[in-house]
């Protein structure tokens, strides 16, 4: 046992200065952040340094040998490595201990989930989001409801409505405040780039275009030229087509419609339709376009979304950031939210694609130039972008990487869906929702029984909440972890 100690020992003592050589190496990026985000901005990066390797037979050995495997430790990291060195009986000088420990992480993380959520009525569970649906801007009644059985924060869509229906909204929320006595956010996400199917060329019939596995069809730009005998789906967002490449994935309706490309081009690409999941092969105008191989060259930013900020940095407590895809995406949007003066809003980064998935360590050390910022798990694009199977797997490496950076998450899309909208859940619904009490914020969409909803969730989170804070498991590599690291070297 005193050799299988001692060659641990060297193993940790490998890793604890590989964290301490990465520190260096990104004094530059930690430099840059805010000065509350410094220690947070280090942890990530050490965090990210020890999921570079597979630490799977080190974690096995060190259980084996009764101490911490390192696998609860997101929050802390160099301070857990340093325990266990202490443990297995390595000297290390007391000033370069790492004031960052188990309890100053979590409070940390903690504080700021408050901060950016506001005081809630029920301190075991995460914080309740609400969508707000069209008729909730003139029903008071209903959001004075909605307060009082536990919603901390009220989502406005700017994807729908306009800002008469917004601000009856935020009209609503503060009135049912002031009559409660207690506190609600508002939380404006902006509509980022809409991509949407338009019907153009042969084949519409009653408004859908029939489609069948293996058909050769065409993606138009608008106002592009085009064969009216051939079937071509228009794309609603110009600069799309031109960014295809032969190979690349193109999925539509959520997924039920997947064709690759053939010959792309700069106003038209040729695809062929190679899998179709729908119960009638027809495509519908309005249906949502997504690229998961594709990079875009796009803003995320819109001039629609521009002409919302003014609206949101008078009324909105928060900011979702839709479609976000790279670290100079969040720069942009800080950018034009210190031109436009007074207080700072915060940023709630939507992760929803495969593109911010892969950047996510960059998109956390950019919106650590603000003092306070969030993350959603916005799980219904990003299960089309990166595939459902794949779901459950980066959802977690989410969760991990947000609390190594101390960033409160918000779990969204399709909690409790069945249940809100019928009023009876499905089993499998209910183990979700289980899961969400992972994150510190739950979003709930609009739906008939968002009353009933929020009872139910309230209480399976109390109850999951006292077995657990937060789930663990093994460390094996994270290809995020190594493709950041690649780029500081």
């Amino acid at each position: 046992m005193k050799n299988d100690l001692t060659q641990l020992r060297s193993e940790i003592g490998q890793i604890y200065m590989k964290l301490k050589t990465v520190a260096q190496q990104g004094q530059k990026i930690i430099s840059q952040v805010h000065p509350r985000q410094k220690r947070s901005a280090t942890n990530l990066i050490h965090y990210l340094a020890l999921r570079r390797e597979d630490l799977r037979p080190l974690q096995d050995d060190l259980h084996d040998a009764g101490l911490s495997s390192l696998a609860s430790s997101e929050s802390h990291i160099l301070r857990q490595v340093q325990a266990v060195l202490l443990r297995l009986g390595d000297k290390i000088p007391k000033k370069d201990i790492s004031v960052s420990d188990a309890t100053s992480g979590s409070q940390l993380l903690h504080q700021r989930a408050n901060d950016l959520f506001g005081r809630k009525e029920y301190p075991g569970i995460p914080h309740l989001m609400v969508t707000f649906d069209t008729p909730l801007a003139g029903d008071f009644a209903t959001v004075k409801a909605l307060i009082n059985a536990g919603m901390n924060i009220a989502r406005i869509n700017c994807a729908h409505d306009g800002p008469d229906v917004w601000q009856r909204m935020v009209d609503n929320v503060r009135k049912a405040e002031n009559a409660t006595g207690r506190t609600c956010k508002i939380y404006l996400d902006l509509a980022g780039p809409k991509i949407r199917t338009q019907l153009l060329g042969k084949g519409r019939r009653k408004g859908r275009l029939k489609l069948e596995e293996q058909d050769v069809f065409y993606l138009a730009e608008p106002g592009a030229r085009f064969n009216k005998k051939d079937k071509v789906l228009g794309c609603s967002l110009p600069g799309v087509v031109k960014d295809l490449r032969a190979g690349n994935r193109v999925l539509f309706d959520d997924g039920l419609f997947e064709a690759r490309v053939e010959t792309p081009g700069r106003q038209i690409a040729t695809l062929r339709m190679v899998r179709i999941s729908a119960a009638r092969p027809r495509l519908k105008p309005e249906k949502g376009i997504n690229f998961p191989d594709t990079t875009l060259s796009v803003r995320c930013l819109t001039a629609y979304d521009r002409s919302v900020l003014p609206f949101a940095q008078e009324h909105a407590d928060l900011l979702g950031f839709s479609f976000v895809r790279s670290a100079a995406d969040v720069a942009d949007l800080q950018a034009l939210l210190r031109e436009k003066g007074g207080d700072r809003l915060p940023i709630v980064l939507r992760i929803e694609t495969a593109e911010a998935v892969q950047n996510l360590p960059a998109l956390l050390l950019q919106g650590m130039a603000e003092p306070a910022f969030g993350v959603m798990i916005a799980r219904g694009d990003l299960a089309v972008e990166i595939g459902f199977e794949r779901l459950s797997e980066i959802q977690e490496e989410i969760l991990w990487l947000c609390e190594a950076a101390h960033v409160p998450v918000v779990w969204a899309t399709q909690v409790l869906e069945t249940l809100n909208k019928s009023g009876i859940a499905t089993r499998s619904e209910l183990s979700d929702a289980v899961r969400a009490a992972q994150a510190e914020c739950v979003m709930l969409n609009k739906g008939k029984h968002l009353l009933t909803v929020l009872a139910t969730l309230r209480d399976i989170l109390r109850r999951s909440g006292g077995h657990h804070l937060k789930k663990r498991y093994v460390f094996r590599p994270l290809k995020i972890a190594k493709r950041f690291l690649e780029t500081m070297e």
